[in-house]
């Protein structure tokens, strides 16, 4: 009988611990992506890049780009491409956290300058964009499922369609 109670606390204790380390891994992994939108897209703080992200990930985007390893720095020429633009902005709508993987519904806001109309962007107001970042063990983005509400969102000229696909 002392044998059983003292593996049910053993247990018991184990189980707690686990939960509190993957609770506060959660809560990171959220913050890191909160943190990774205000500062690529949300503001111009682009350089804070390798902050967030591993020094390579996977990337699975809506065009050709699927199962492709990138470097982190391609996370910052994206940014600084669509800022180039005009003044970028978005918001997040809602976060969803699981095991090591993080889902981010956002939408991303664009007041191009003349230049870019000049070359054929137009504004942008409030697309909706879904992120699933996957997460290493150190809290840095190791894969990205990128999942853009395309229909509303102008394509950058033809220029630019290599960096921002």
């Amino acid at each position: 009988m002392k044998t059983s109670i003292f593996a049910f606390a053993a247990s018991s204790v184990l189980i707690s611990c686990a939960t509190t380390s993957d609770t506060a891994a959660l809560e990171r992994n959220k913050e890191t992506a909160r943190q990774f939108y205000q500062d690529l897209w949300f503001t111009d703080n682009t350089d804070m890049y390798s902050d967030y992200v591993a020094e390579s990930y996977i990337i699975h985007d809506i065009g050709p780009a699927k199962g492709v390893t990138e470097p982190a720095i391609t996370q910052k020429e994206i940014a600084d491409v669509f800022h180039s633009f005009g003044d970028l902005t978005g918001e997040i709508d809602y976060q969803i956290a699981e095991g090591d993987k993080v889902a981010t519904r956002w939408f991303v806001r664009l007041d191009p300058t003349s230049e870019a109309e000049a070359l054929g962007m137009t504004a942008v107001d409030g697309v909706a964009i879904i992120n699933v970042f996957r997460f290493n063990a150190e809290g840095k983005i190791v894969e990205i499922w990128n999942h853009r509400h395309d229909v509303e969102l102008p394509r950058p000229p033809e220029s630019y369609r290599g960096i921002a696909q």
